[in-house]
């Protein structure tokens, strides 16, 4: 899921060195949090004009993660 996420923000910045993902241990409900880091001047790439690029990479996440039986949530730091 990582290099899923990294594959496709890179492909949205500036600065794709940049790109990070961390991911949390599952919390009591079983949801694993991963948080995507970009530069702050590629932050509107990544959230995109009402949010629609951000909720696009999270509905990617949660698809695959569908596939996988696990749960997953993205945020965007």
């Amino acid at each position: 899921m990582e290099k899923l996420l990294i594959t496709i923000a890179q492909g949205l910045v500036d600065e794709p060195e940049a790109v990070k993902v961390d991911r949390d241990e599952p919390d009591e409900s079983g949801v694993i949090v991963y948080h995507l880091h970009v530069a702050e001047p590629d932050m509107g790439r990544i959230i995109g004009k009402q949010g629609r690029i951000a909720k696009a990479i999270r509905t990617i996440a949660r698809s695959v993660a569908v596939r996988n039986n696990t749960k997953v949530m993205v945020e965007i730091d």
